[in-house]
C-alpha cells in the first residue's frame, strides 16, 4: 500500500452547508452520541455530485428541502474528522440562506443557530471552528 492510498483510505468525502437565516445566524448540528457541533451535511455517495449529496443529507437530517441550484459553492476544505479519530474530512462547502424552521431527524440530536461573527460557547468540530467560521467571517469583513 502506498502512502497515497493510506491517505485516501482515511479520507471522508462530505458535502456540507453554511446555512444562514435572515438574521445572519448560521445553523450547526450535533449528531447523536457526540459532543461537537458542525455544519449540516454528510458523506457523498460514489454516484452523487456534492450538491446533490448535500440536498439529500439536509432532507434526511433536518427535513429541509433545498433547490441545489440555490446552493452557492464556497470551496473545498479539509480538517481532522470530529468523530472518527485518524480520519480527515474533505468537505465541499456550499452556502444557503433559508427562512424556515428545521428539526433534527435521523442521527441529528440537536440543532442550534449561532452568530457566526462570534465564537459560540459550544464545542465545535475542527472543520467548523478552524476553517468554515473563519472563512465566513473573513468574507463579511471583505464585504464591509
Amino acid at each position: 500500500m502506498t502512502s497515497a492510498s493510506v491517505v485516501s483510505a482515511n479520507l471522508i468525502r462530505i458535502a456540507a452547508a453554511l446555512v444562514l437565516n435572515p438574521a445572519g445566524q448560521t445553523l450547526l448540528v450535533r449528531k447523536r452520541g457526540t459532543t461537537a457541533f458542525m455544519q449540516p451535511g454528510g458523506k457523498i455517495e460514489a454516484h452523487e455530485l456534492p450538491v446533490h449529496a448535500l440536498a439529500r443529507e439536509l432532507e434526511e437530517e433536518l427535513g429541509l428541502q433545498i433547490d441545489p441550484a440555490q446552493a452557492a459553492f464556497l470551496g473545498q476544505f479539509s480538517a481532522p474528522a470530529a468523530n472518527e479519530p485518524g480520519f480527515v474530512v474533505q468537505a465541499q462547502i456550499f452556502q444557503l440562506t433559508i427562512d424556515t424552521e428545521v428539526m433534527p431527524a435521523a442521527e441529528i440530536e440537536e440543532v442550534i443557530w449561532v452568530d457566526p461573527a462570534t465564537d459560540p460557547v459550544v464545542e465545535l468540530a475542527p472543520l467548523t471552528r478552524d476553517l468554515i467560521l473563519p472563512f465566513y467571517r473573513q468574507s463579511l469583513t471583505a464585504i464591509a
